[in-house]
């Protein structure tokens, strides 16, 4: 019976000290956690440096783009007229500027296709940059308010917690000195 006591009170003792614990932690002074909230697209469509890099692509892209317009015009015209004027032509004459007709669309498709995909990759790299750059600033925010963790993405998100405004304003003030580029080490 003696043994069959102890048993019992060895197995007592840790559950009198998990019973415990509680007590003890609550009585420790608790350690807050902040949490802060970015909006990814808003530092995009209002931030300095996102606005100048939709510059520079507009300005970078303006001229091909209006060529292409351009041509597509051309083509438009000259498929108006070829469906005025098919009704008059000889046979032969009708497949062949339906020929040119459809080569000159398939340049202009692929003309077309090469600037979006040039576009898009520009698109990309400027974007890229930017992301950077906002990445570094939220970073040197929170560790400058002492938050423990930035979302990005949220359903819903207290205003108190959105540090947008702050990311936004802190990235236009870097944005009057350009960062150091690596490619210009080359």
């Amino acid at each position: 019976m003696n043994l069959l006591l102890r048993a019992a009170g060895a197995l007592l003792i840790p559950a009198c000290a998990l019973i415990a614990a509680p007590v003890h932690a609550q009585s420790q002074p608790q350690e807050t956690f902040r949490i802060g909230f970015v909006n990814p697209d808003r530092v995009l469509r209002e931030a300095q440096p996102a606005k100048a890099a939709q510059a520079k692509l507009e300005a970078e892209f303006l001229k091909r783009e209006k060529d292409l317009t351009a041509q597509g015009d051309a083509l438009k015209a000259a498929s108006e007229k070829f469906d005025r004027e098919a009704p008059t032509l000889s046979d032969s004459q009708r497949a062949a500027r339906q020929r040119t007709l459809i080569d000159q669309d398939r340049d202009f498709q692929r003309r077309r296709r090469e600037f979006q995909e040039d576009l898009n990759a520009r698109k990309n790299e400027e974007l890229q940059q930017v992301y950077e750059r906002a990445n570094r600033v939220v970073k040197q925010v929170a560790e400058a308010e002492k938050y423990d963790a930035i979302l990005q993405e949220a359903i819903y998100i207290n205003p108190k917690h959105d540090i947008t405004d702050k990311v936004i304003k802190a990235l236009n003030a870097s944005s009057a000195t350009p960062p150091s580029s690596p490619a210009s080490g080359k």
